[in-house]
């Protein structure tokens, strides 16, 4: 499976292409500036890469495939997993089902690219927020034509008790330090045939050595084409080199339910990738525990 990567070549980043165990330079110095250019242009610019040499991947360190003035977007309620538990956690439950069946998208900001959480990173729960929890997502990679130009996987992190007290404080839940993380490599969206119409996405949060709480679900259950929400985004909105459009979840665990640090959260997307995360926390102090340990078990 050929992926695009960034990756460290003695203190300077680099961007080549992975595919199984080899990597191959490409001629290109940042991915920025791959998503400057229209599809076509990538496409031969990757294809000339694999023509030439290349040497072992394990002898390098992957960086997260995002950089320069890339920028991060999600979006939200794009799954009926995700309208029906961000009623259960909301005082102003309406406002959640009007998003999900609206002609409008709901899309939000989520973080600069030297923001990104790499693979292996820790990512954080705030230490203001009393229930955390990962969200797994299938992210659209975009350039700046509004062509998707592949996919990976991303962990958009979601403090849901701040967002259950009132929508408006969406951008405390989602947009903090290490909120954020994304696999290390993009799959190119022509090596999918068949497109991300139906790839199965997998969750496991690990405590203590073992999988405490696993949720699964499909792209197949998004409710929203994803070149419309591509076209909302870049509707009266410049981005000169691209953006990640991450989807929206399917996976969203009980109330009970939250991550705490320590633990480990683990994400597949079929044919995309793998994303591997500790949880740590981040903010000042507070005067009084405000973390739950409550994981339901797995059967």
């Amino acid at each position: 499976m050929t992926t695009i990567t960034r990756y460290d070549d003695h203190g300077s980043p680099r961007v080549g292409l992975v595919d199984d165990g080899r990597l191959w330079p490409l001629a290109l110095p940042t991915i920025a500036e791959a998503l400057e250019l229209p599809l076509a242009e990538l496409r031969g610019v990757v294809a000339a890469a694999l023509r030439g040499p290349s040497h072992d991947a394990g002898s390098v360190h992957l960086l997260p495939p995002v950089d320069g003035r890339t920028e991060v977007w999600a979006s939200g309620v794009t799954y009926a997993r995700s309208r029906d538990a961000r009623r259960e956690e909301s005082a102003v439950q309406d406002v959640y089902a009007h998003v999900y069946e609206a002609e409008r998208p709901e899309l939000f900001f989520k973080c600069a690219a030297w923001r990104v959480v790499p693979d292996g990173g820790a990512l954080n729960i705030r230490s203001d927020s009393a229930l955390n929890v990962p969200e797994p997502e299938l992210v659209l990679v975009v350039n700046a034509h509004a062509e998707i130009a592949g996919y990976a996987v991303g962990n958009d992190m979601s403090s849901r008790s701040i967002e259950g007290l009132n929508p408006l404080y969406l951008p405390q839940a989602k947009i903090y330090d290490g909120a954020f993380a994304l696999s290390s490599g993009i799959r190119p969206a022509w090596e999918l045939e068949d497109g991300p119409l139906d790839l199965a996405i997998e969750m496991d949060i690990v405590r203590d050595g073992s999988v405490a709480w696993r949720g699964t679900t499909s792209t197949k259950h998004i409710v929203r084409n994803l070149t419309d929400l591509v076209e909302h985004l870049f509707r009266c909105y410049t981005l000169p080199q691209g953006a990640l459009l991450s989807t929206g979840t399917g996976i969203v665990p009980q109330l009970d339910v939250t991550t705490v640090p320590g633990d480990e959260v683990r994400i597949r997307i079929a044919g995309v990738g793998d994303l591997t995360n500790p949880i740590g926390m981040t903010g000042p102090p507070v005067s009084h525990s405000l973390i739950t340990t409550t994981l339901e078990r797995t059967d």
